[in-house]
């Protein structure tokens, strides 16, 4: 059992599952090493924003504690905080309170030790005083033992505590006495607590299946991926116990290379960001530590997971802001990881040349536009059916025309469309469908000759009534035929073909762990490469919501969606979250999506995020979908105060003549207002660089406020 299942190419269409561009590696005998951007944390777990200066074992990274108390929490180690700040004394008033309390203290044991105070206060301690001390020279060093010990401690105790001591000494050095053993790394499991050892397969009576893999954790043979992979085909297992022998027969033959992913790998060639596959986490950056934070995130590692990729994610900031570095690779990075380990589907759609990690971190890699392209794509989204093709392919031609209905542009693919599948066995090609659609009389001769030698006569219905309407007034056909014609041009020659001569790759297979990157050829052909990202955004839609299979987590992640947003795909991105998938849009400004569009974007998608540096407009319409929320507002209100008395008259004349300011006194007014969460100016002018902020929402509804996320960090 080279697979759990899941993996394995089931066939959607007559083409098999893309395979790697060249032909897949040979399995290595060992497992590929950890990278060097470890994934794994030292243990105890660094502070915030620390990194490790060497990665832990794979056992010791699985007994790390995960505790995810809110939405996005990095919970690799994480440390819930109180729900409210507690209350902090200034530094200069602690150190003051100390000094005044150490020298009462002092005072008060000047007099005890010089007997200024008598002895009648020793009276408690006469009584468990032996008869024979008094006057010897053995009661005089008691005494004193007394004197030093006892009550030398308890004053030093009393005004420690009226001095408040030890809050000093923690706030100055950072510590607190007998704190540091507390902190200290917690015991190891038990051995049915321990995921090092399968405690689950253990419990279903597959022993010697478990101390296999358990083995392969303590000789360093298995790394993170191969430790969520193994996992997941056990519990494709339980889903299905036919597959228990399979299962066992891999295991015990090839032990962490069992059900391995079809490409072979087992592993990426590098990692950019910091990774937790047990929990399928990748972390972002730190919540800031500021007041315009919630006090319990202050400082905790913030991270996206497919529970929050499943609402989908909108994340608007201008060139520069660092959408793709902290956002964009980090988010493919971690689908392409849970893809080699069986979890997720990732399809990322950027420009050619974007950083989005090798091209051997990718099963298909389509090159639109480059001859050298191994895939091709497949612009009927693999299906064979003309309807559900003209539908896909119609909002992806026209779906950004205001003047063009695209349920009469659809219509009018179908008429065209469904003849030419009964004539050929297949779908038309770029240069055969522009001539249909531009109304070349003798392409419909050709098709209706192809129609009566394939005896598919009653299809020629659909074909003269789309050459009657080719040409009327409101017809779709001329601005899908302009559409079109981007696509027929030298550039694309050889691309999306129908005759089975290239290597399509076809949204189709998202039932599959697959890795996909598409390369758009923004520089030469930016509107081809727009209507082609609208192309792959609405197949995924639809292949999305039809999938048979939805225990893939499914994404999309366009590096750029400008233009590419109807009303139809936002419908369709927000379906997104009841199927198992979700997409990721970035947009340099909202002004990039018609303005009509505004709020059904940032209503459809549960996740938003706003990178600095964004513009007062962009920012008002954040602030609108944030809300607002109650504060508690303090006001001072500072009123002289005038004196009666001669005597504070002249103190207070005084006091003005030395400071300069008449002698006033504060009037406090507390109340709770209704205020915006970010306001449009404050998004807009108070984010520092490489900062965001970010909103949340998981698919069961939870969600988290906006946070000012620093993405450096």
């Amino acid at each position: 059992m080279d697979s759990d299942g899941t993996h394995d190419a089931r066939g959607t269409r007559a083409n098999p599952v893309p395979r790697p561009a060249g032909p897949p590696p040979e399995r290595p005998a060992t497992p590929p090493p950890m990278p060097s951007s470890a994934p794994l944390e030292s243990v105890p777990p660094p502070a915030p924003g620390h990194a490790p200066s060497s990665g832990p074992t794979l056992a010791e990274w699985l007994r790390v504690p995960r505790v995810g108390d809110a939405p996005g929490t990095w919970a690799y180690g994480h440390r819930a905080r109180p729900a409210e700040e507690p209350e902090r004394t200034p530094l200069r008033q602690l150190v003051s309170g100390a000094l005044i309390s150490f020298l009462a203290g002092l005072l008060l044991w000047s007099l005890v030790s010089n007997g200024y105070l008598g002895s009648f206060w020793l009276w408690p301690l006469l009584l468990v005083t032996p008869d024979s001390w008094p006057g010897t020279q053995t009661g005089e060093r008691a005494a004193q033992f007394y004197i030093v010990v006892v009550i030398g401690g308890a004053i030093a105790f009393l005004f420690g505590r009226l001095g408040r001591w030890p809050e000093l000494v923690r706030r100055v050095f950072g510590l607190v006495p007998g704190v540091a053993a507390q902190e200290a790394a917690p015991p190891p499991p038990e051995p049915e607590d321990d995921f090092a050892e399968w405690p689950e397969l253990r419990a279903a009576g597959q022993g010697d299946v478990a101390a296999r893999l358990a083995s392969e954790v303590r000789d360093g043979r298995m790394n993170d991926v191969d430790y969520a992979r193994i996992r997941r085909a056990w519990h494709s297992v339980r889903a299905d116990p036919s597959r228990l022998t399979a299962f066992a027969e891999a295991v015990r033959g090839d032990g962490a290379g069992a059900c391995v992913h079809p490409s072979g790998k087992r592993d990426l060639p590098v990692r950019a960001a910091r990774h937790d596959l047990l929990v399928r986490q990748v972390r972002l950056g730190t919540v800031h530590d500021g007041e315009r934070n919630p006090y319990p995130r202050r400082g905790t590692g913030l991270a996206l997971d497919p529970v929050l990729l499943g609402t989908s994610l909108l994340a608007v900031g201008p060139p520069g802001a660092g959408k793709t570095h902290t956002l964009v690779r980090p988010v493919v990075e971690s689908l392409a990881l849970q893809a080699l380990a069986g979890q997720a589907a990732v399809i990322a759609v950027c420009a050619t040349g974007t950083q989005l990690g090798p091209d051997s971190a990718y099963d298909v890699v389509v090159r639109l536009g480059d001859p050298e392209s191994v895939y091709d794509l497949d612009l009927y989204g693999g299906t064979n059916d003309p309807d559900e093709a003209a539908v896909a392919l119609a909002e992806g031609l026209v779906g950004d025309l205001a003047d063009t209905d695209t349920r009469r542009a659809s219509t009018a693919l179908a008429q065209l469309l469904g003849p030419f599948r009964a004539a050929h066995g297949r779908l038309p090609a770029v240069p055969e469908l522009r001539e249909l659609l531009d109304g070349e009389p003798t392409a419909f001769v050709a098709l209706r000759e192809a129609l009566d030698a394939a005896g598919q006569t009653a299809m020629r219905r659909e074909l003269d009534t789309r050459e009657r309407q080719s040409g009327t007034p409101g017809d779709p056909g001329r601005a899908l035929a302009d559409r079109v014609a981007l696509l027929d041009r030298p550039a694309f020659a050889g691309f999306f073909d129908t005759n089975g001569r290239t290597r399509p790759f076809s949204l189709r297979t998202l039932e599959h762990p697959l890795r996909v990157r598409i390369d758009l050829p923004e520089r030469g052909h930016a509107e081809a490469s727009r209507m082609l990202a609208r192309i792959v955004l609405a197949q995924f839609a639809a292949n999305a919501a039809t999938r048979a299979d939805r225990s893939l987590f499914a994404c999309l992640v366009l590096d750029d969606a400008t233009r590419t947003l109807t009303p139809e795909t936002l419908r369709g991105v927000q379906r997104l979250r009841s199927v198992n998938a979700g997409a990721v849009l970035t947009l340099r400004t909202l002004d990039d999506v018609p303005e009509a569009l505004h709020t059904a974007l940032l209503g459809a998608v549960g996740c938003r995020m706003a990178f600095s540096g964004i513009t007062t407009w962009d920012g008002k319409r954040f602030a609108e979908a944030w809300g607002t929320e109650w504060v508690e507002t303090r006001d001072v209100t500072q009123r002289t105060v005038f004196a009666d008395q001669p005597l504070t008259r002249a103190i207070h004349a005084f006091r003005k003549l030395v400071t300069g300011k008449a002698v006033t006194t504060d009037a406090v007014t507390v109340r709770k207002v209704e205020r915006e969460r970010w306001s449009a100016s404050d998004l807009a002018h108070s984010v520092p660089a490489g900062h965001a902020v970010l909103s949340l929402r998981t698919v069961d509804g939870e969600h988290a406020p906006p946070l000012l996320v620093d993405l450096r960090n």
